[in-house]
C-alpha cells in the first residue's frame, strides 16, 4: 500500500489522475455503487481536493436501495437482473437525475464466492456512464473478472470504474 494511502497503489494513483483530469476539465461525477460497495468513492475521497469533483455517491446493495434511492423500475430487476446492462443504465440516470453532477458512473457485479449463475458467473460485473444533457443512451459495458477471491473481483471493478471516469 502506499504511505498515507487506505487503498493499493493501483488505485490511489488512478484516483488522483481522476481528480486532476475532472478537475482541469470542470466536470463534476456522482457514483451508483453495487458489488464495489463504495470503493470508487472511498478511492475518490482519498485525494485531498476531491470534493471539487465529486457530487455524491449511492451505494446501492440491495434491490430495495436501487429502486427506492435510484428510482430503477422493478420491472427492470426482475426482467434482467440487478447485474445487467439495463440495471446499470437505470442506476447511472438514477444518480444524475438525484444529483448535480456532469457524468455518472454505475457498477453492479456478482463478487463471489457464491451468488453466480451458469448464465452470470462469479466475476460478471456491468458498468454505465451517463452524460448530463445528453441524446444518446448511456454506455454500458459487460465484463468477467477473474480472481482468487472476491477482494481480486472488487479491485478489478473498482479500477474499471476509476477508468471509465477519465475524461
Amino acid at each position: 500500500m502506499n504511505q498515507g494511502h487506505l487503498l493499493p497503489a493501483e488505485i490511489s494513483d488512478l484516483a488522483e489522475k481522476v481528480i486532476e483530469a475532472n478537475k482541469a476539465a470542470g466536470r463534476t461525477v456522482v457514483l451508483a455503487e453495487s458489488c464495489t460497495g463504495g470503493l470508487v468513492a472511498g478511492a475518490l475521497t482519498e485525494v485531498p481536493g476531491s470534493s471539487a469533483v465529486l457530487d455524491r455517491s449511492y451505494v446501492t446493495y440491495s434491490n430495495e436501495a436501487k429502486m427506492e434511492m435510484l428510482g430503477v423500475s422493478s420491472e427492470i430487476i426482475e426482467t434482467f437482473g440487478a447485474v445487467s446492462i439495463a440495471c446499470v443504465w437505470a442506476m447511472a440516470q438514477g444518480a444524475l437525475e438525484r444529483s448535480n453532477a456532469d457524468v455518472a458512473i454505475a457498477v453492479s457485479g456478482v463478487a463471489g464466492p457464491d451468488g453466480g449463475t451458469k448464465l452470470k458467473p462469479v466475476g460478471t460485473v456491468v458498468f454505465a456512464r451517463a452524460y448530463r444533457n445528453s441524446d444518446n443512451e448511456p454506455e454500458g459495458e459487460l465484463k468477467h473478472f477473474d480472481g482468487e477471491n472476491r477482494a481480486d473481483i472488487r479491485r478489478q471493478a473498482t479500477v474499471c470504474a476509476l477508468e471509465l471516469l477519465l475524461p
